[in-house]
């Protein structure tokens, strides 16, 4: 279910890289939220780099949408971005898994194919 890439990039880079890459693949990228800046700003102290970028193909998300409202709790598409043991490591949730638990319907089996196709390109891209 899980997806992850080890890079010698640092975060930034690859943080740098999902910006071009992901228009370029017609997925939009919604919000990056900086985990350790959040909490730093909340007053926690957190070690490791950590980045969640949130992505999102409308055409797709309408479609699973359509077939299952409840689809709305897995999305947007998410790519991780942090530090782990002195690595950079990219990441993500396989959407043919994730959407799974929603039922096999095959708009939503298809869907979710092309989606994972494309997120696990990204990944690919970045590294």
């Amino acid at each position: 279910m899980i997806h992850v890439r080890t890079t010698p990039k640092t975060v930034d880079e690859v943080g740098q890289a999902l910006e071009t890459v992901v228009p370029e693949h017609k997925f939009g990228l919604l919000h990056v939220h900086d985990l350790k800046q959040t909490m730093a700003n909340k007053g926690v102290e957190f070690g490791p780099q950590c980045r969640v970028y949130e992505v999102c193909q409308p055409h797709h998300a309408a479609q699973v949408l359509g077939e299952d409202i409840r689809v709305n709790l897995a999305l947007p598409c998410r790519i991780g971005v942090w530090n782990d043991g002195g690595e950079t490591k990219v990441g993500t949730l396989l959407p043919t898994q994730l959407l799974g638990v929603f039922g096999d319907s095959p708009t939503m089996t298809a869907t979710a194919a092309e989606v994972e196709r494309v997120m696990l390109a990204m990944i690919e891209d970045v590294l």
